[in-house]
């Protein structure tokens, strides 16, 4: 991984191969690049779906996960999370969105072709399942990559490695008892999708008074693999 010597824009640590790519929008010819914000500092994108699932959950997630950032890494970062749906204009403006949630997912035929186009020109995208996503999830997916099903991600691919070095996706909420599965979709080569079951990241990185059972040792296991997938996402 490349660690930059200085505090700087997200956008001056990323090596030279994924300069930012440029995005059309579905309408008009005007383009947009991955950028955030006026500031140029790098922000998480939490997806407001339809369905009657509960998009909007994990509300200190996104804020601890910025500031796990700034302190471990060189990324210059936003203090709060960014709502927003997959047909907004702002949209491309995030290079990484989050999705999580414990119920139905339901996207909208315009909705599956955005993020279709946005996964392919350089977007990434981040679900954790909260516990009862997963049918739907999976469901909305297939629509989105028609041609692909989910893969198991080894525990020796570079996302859990590319910053500390993981022996594989932590297990913080035990759920149905089953293991932490890491599953991703893929486009050239380059993970755009990577989903956790039966992990939990998001819960890991609440405020401690939202779980507090989570011992310091769970939290830290969670911070570290978020630390991963947001480096990943910059860097890949």
């Amino acid at each position: 991984m490349i660690v930059c010597r200085k505090r700087c824009n997200w956008t001056d640590c990323i090596p030279f191969k994924i300069i930012l790519l440029m995005c059309s929008l579905f309408v008009g010819f005007k383009l947009y690049g991955f950028a955030i914000g006026a500031d140029g500092k790098f922000a998480i994108a939490q997806v407001h779906y339809s369905g009657g699932g509960d998009w909007y959950g994990d509300r200190s997630t996104i804020p601890n996960w910025l500031k796990l950032l700034r302190t471990k890494t060189d990324v210059e970062t936003a203090d709060d999370r960014v709502i927003v749906k997959l047909t907004d204009r702002e949209l491309y403006q995030y290079p990484m969105l989050y999705i999580v949630g414990h119920g139905e997912i339901r996207l909208s035929e315009k909705e599956v072709e955005a993020l279709r186009f946005y996964l392919t020109h350089g977007g990434f995208l981040f679900v954790n399942d909260d516990y009862g996503l997963d049918k739907s999830f999976r469901r909305e997916m297939k629509r989105v990559f028609r041609d692909q099903a989910f893969q198991p991600v080894p525990n020796s691919h570079q996302i859990y490695h590319c910053f500390y070095d993981l022996s594989g996706l932590p297990k913080i909420h035990e759920h149905d008892g089953e293991p932490a599965q890491g599953f991703g979709l893929f486009h050239d080569g380059r993970m755009v999708v990577y989903y956790v079951y039966s992990s939990d990241i998001g819960d890991g990185l609440e405020d401690p008074k939202v779980h507090p059972n989570d011992t310091p040792e769970v939290r830290e296991l969670a911070a570290k693999m978020a630390v991963n997938i947001a480096v990943y996402a910059l860097t890949h």
